[in-house]
């Protein structure tokens, strides 16, 4: 795909700067017109975004509107019904510290929005945002991902035909257009991507104080306890791996097992991918494959870093990798330190070793974490084992948690992450409800329904006072000060 030129960027940034300048975004009549646009856009060009996923990705037709078109059009329909109530200018309580006046809170769009975006959810990843902004009354370009050519083109010619190109305009290419992006001034930036770019991103952003919302990734922990239904975790899990074959920000990355459910979740892992998959999941129509040639050689590389205890399978020709189960991984392995974004799952097991119990200080069970030499009064039970392995190292995009629920709120209170669920994986993103948003090294800020519509907008306060009484007290000489320090 050829790259948008650098005097055609700086072109689109003066018109969209012009544009907004003339206020054509703020009514709120225009915000909704230009959401119900959107939506029929989305509508017209559903099935050629669709095919666009299918070449790309090989993505089924299933997935793409559960995972991309379904979610933008139920975050269109909320913004439509609730961007009056949000946008509304509201009074809140003025003390009598400034009588006499009144108080309010009022929302204004930040302005110019640039809105970069990856390639695994080339469509809702660019176009949740893109509610927001249209919602908070911004205007945006757009850049999509270039390892999509098929998406991205298509959605290009979507958005040309959709608006002016003074309001939202599409820009394509690689690398050096996102560094023609970065050095424009921006209102707002958002970008959905890995938390190395995002360190480039915000670098950028920083020489300007540009604000950004970055939405990372890293290595989600999902945790297996011996009291979780293993069955369906297994079964939750593997769907959970195998959605866009793992390339998705908030895949469970790593299991943490205990050992007494250990084989029993092999088996029941093994079992739902067939369940779900069929006898060869290479044949299967909802498998998507590996976006490129270079991110296949990747995640085969990391086969080789442990035992394979299910799967393995690879097959080059359709860049596909069978979901695979790692044993006895060496912990400085690149498997375990990088963010896997596809179907493989290291195992790390541990079990219970209460103190009391005294077991033998420096045999720890195979496969356990535990470190040889520590002495029994040191040992720890398995969630707590599993807290220390996951607080030690950057705080996830997302923590999952199988078994009892009372352990896994005492394991959330423990730890942090952008998100998470208790006995499901991946599902707390289909609730708009909630704000989806990383923390630390998997990103900052949030977004999804009313969150969206507050990342593109300045909150503003206004106090509005009157001439009568003008009270005495707050001039010099400060008269009654002893009186006015006692109502503060």
């Amino acid at each position: 795909m050829e790259n948008t030129s650098v005097e055609r960027i700086k072109g689109i940034a003066r018109t969209q700067r012009e544009y907004f300048r003339s206020g054509a975004t703020l009514e709120i009549d225009f915000r909704k017109r230009m959401l119900s646009r959107l939506m029929e856009a989305l509508e017209a060009w559903q099935e050629r975004l669709s095919q666009a996923l299918w070449d790309d990705l090989h993505k089924s037709p299933q997935e793409a509107y559960l995972m991309e078109f379904g979610i933008i059009k139920e975050e269109i329909a909320t913004h439509l019904k609730n961007l009056s109530k949000w946008a509304a200018r509201k009074k809140v309580h003025s003390p009598v510290t400034v009588f006499p006046s009144k108080s309010y809170i009022i929302k204004e769009p930040l302005g110019c929005a640039l809105i970069i975006s990856p390639w695994n959810y080339p469509v809702q990843l660019l176009m949740n945002p893109l509610i927001g902004a249209i919602s908070a009354g911004c205007t945006a370009v757009l850049k999509p991902s270039p390892y999509v050519p098929n998406v991205s083109e298509a959605v290009g010619k979507m958005i040309s035909e959709t608006f002016n190109e003074e309001y939202i305009a599409v820009v394509q290419g690689d690398r050096e257009v996102n560094t023609a992006l970065l050095e424009e001034r921006w209102d707002m930036i958002f970008f959905t991507g890995s938390p190395a770019l995002g360190r480039t991103v915000m670098g950028a952003a920083a020489r300007n104080l540009t604000p950004v919302v970055l939405e990372l990734g890293g290595k989600s922990p999902c945790i297996i306890d011996r009291t979780a239904d293993v069955k369906a975790a297994a079964k939750r899990v593997v769907w959970g791996k195998t959605i866009n074959s793992g390339q998705t920000c908030i895949a469970p990355d790593y299991l943490i097992v205990h050992k007494d459910v250990k084989e029993a979740f092999i088996r029941a892992f093994a079992h739902a991918v067939f369940t779900l998959h069929g006898e060869d999941i290479f044949n299967s129509e909802h498998y998507v494959h590996m976006v490129n040639q270079k991110s296949y050689d990747r995640v085969c590389s990391y086969l080789t870093q442990g035992n394979i205890i299910y799967g393995g399978r690879t097959n080059p020709a359709t860049r596909c990798i069978e979901p695979t189960l790692l044993d006895d991984v060496p912990e400085d392995a690149p498997v375990m330190q990088e963010e896997i974004f596809g179907p493989v799952f290291p195992i790390i097991t541990f079990t219970d070793y209460p103190a009391e119990k005294n077991p033998s200080a420096d045999k720890p069970a195979t496969g356990s974490a535990s470190a040889p030499g520590t002495s029994a009064a040191e040992r720890v039970t398995f969630a707590q084992q599993a807290v220390n392995y996951i607080v030690e190292r950057e705080k996830p995009l997302a923590l999952y948690y199988f078994g009892d629920e009372k352990t896994g709120w005492e394991i959330i209170r423990k730890t942090s992450s952008g998100g998470g669920c208790i006995n499901d994986v991946i599902m707390h993103i289909a609730n708009g409800d909630l704000p989806f948003g990383g923390v630390g090294n998997s990103g900052m800020g949030r977004y999804h329904h009313k969150e969206s519509f507050e990342c593109f907008s300045h909150t503003r306060s206004i106090l509005v006072s009157y001439n009568w009484p003008d009270l005495p007290f707050r001039y010099m000489p400060y008269r009654f000060f002893k009186w006015v320090k006692g109502l503060m």
